[in-house]
């Protein structure tokens, strides 16, 4: 009986790849609870270190620095918005009295997979995120019970069990390796990483979790500050004028994250967990940026130098230094609608935006396992040696 549902589900999978069938994301959760680094971080760092994020920071949608490694909102914040819930605010604010009804944000910028070290730029990794969160719902828990009257700030307690785990992890992991490895040493280096975000959605899961979002990495070679580090020589470069190395180690540990959700979800089928191919979104937009408005695909719009990447890792964005005699400043393009990149290490808004509205078109992402009951497929769908990209 088992061989033939396998039969079948190959049978379907390979029937749909070839039909082009548009089925818009089903994107709706009371609460979400999110994990991860910069690219999903509300203020965690600022909040968690005091890391200064300042001006132009922020410029573009909240007119002030908000927390974010960006001018305007995040990727997940076009996805609240999407399901009509308030920006996440970090776990570690407590200025203001934050709400977290619908949810709380344990993401921190500078924070890997792996344990922190004392060379980290967060302390906060994934091990601490999901540790925080333990505490966050214990305390939750232990207040309704006590004063009925926190249900207005604080998540229902079954809010747990339907709220959506959404993760964002593992390119500071991949980045901070290439510093000191080789390309085939940082690959060698995946199997424990994983293994250690493997132990933290378990441990999600032994507390009530049941929806899971994962988003793989990005094109890591193609941010401006890998290129100015590591594509010094034109042979290290690929067509994109991307870093060839650290393009090609984030497709093995998107690979390899991929086998890992689907070995999750084999072993705990009442779990949902879906699998979004953030890399080829992105990818997508750098190599055919001017058909979505974009003027400058790997440029950073906040940066200094000029082009063609108008990146010095001497002066960050928005920084002002004496450099060679003279005060230089790190500041922001014109136009940041026209530039992928912000900062030479995060996204723009606008870029941003892109990518979220490519999630909610539900284009380039999967529910895992393949079922005949449920089906959640992108616009196009092709089956490749071991992944499924979507397109």
């Amino acid at each position: 009986m088992a061989l033939k549902f396998s039969a079948i589900q190959t049978l379907l999978a390979f029937i749909f790849s070839f039909l082009p069938i548009v089925i818009p994301l089903k994107f709706s959760y009371p609460a979400v609870f999110n994990f991860g680094d910069s690219n999903s971080d509300t203020g965690g760092l600022v909040a968690g270190l005091a890391f200064p994020v300042g001006p132009p920071n922020g410029e573009t949608y909240f007119q002030q620095p908000y927390g974010r490694f960006c001018d305007g909102r995040l990727i997940i914040d076009f996805l609240m918005d999407a399901m009509g819930r308030p920006f996440l605010n970090p776990y570690l604010d407590s200025v203001g009295a934050p709400d977290f009804q619908k949810g709380c944000n344990f993401a921190a910028g500078g924070s890997t997979i792996l344990p922190a070290n004392a060379a980290s730029t967060s302390p906060f990794s994934f091990g601490v995120q999901v540790a925080q969160f333990v505490r966050f719902k214990d305390r939750v828990l232990k207040l309704l019970a006590k004063d009925k009257k926190s249900q207005k700030n604080l998540p229902l307690e079954d809010y747990f069990n339907r709220g959506l785990y959404m993760f964002d992890m593992g390119q500071n992991d991949i980045d901070g390796a290439f510093n000191s490895k080789s390309e085939d040493q940082v690959i060698a280096s995946f199997p424990a990483i994983l293994s250690e975000f493997e132990a933290g959605i378990k441990r999600l899961y032994t507390e009530g979790a049941r929806n899971f979002w994962v988003h793989n990495t990005g094109p890591l070679g193609c941010l401006p500050r890998i290129i100015a580090t590591f594509g010094t020589n034109p042979s290290k470069l690929d067509q994109l004028a991307c870093v060839d190395s650290h393009n090609r180690a984030a497709n093995v540990f998107n690979s390899q994250l991929h086998d890992l959700c689907t070995k999750f979800q084999g072993q705990f089928p009442d779990a949902n967990l879906s699998y979004v191919d953030i890399f080829s979104i992105k990818l997508k937009l750098i190599s055919n940026f001017s058909q979505y408005g974009f003027k400058q695909p790997l440029a950073a719009c906040c940066g200094y130098g000029g082009p063609p990447l108008n990146f010095d890792r001497r002066i960050a964005c928005g920084q002002t230094k004496v450099l060679n005699g003279s005060t230089v400043t790190g500041s922001p393009c014109n136009d940041t609608a026209e530039y992928v990149n912000w900062d030479g290490n995060h996204y723009t808004e606008a870029a941003n935006r892109y990518v979220s509205g490519e999630i909610l078109a539900g284009n380039y992402s999967n529910q895992l396992p393949l079922s005949i009951n449920t089906f959640t497929l992108p616009t196009s769908v092709f089956i490749g040696s071991k992944l499924s990209y979507y397109d």
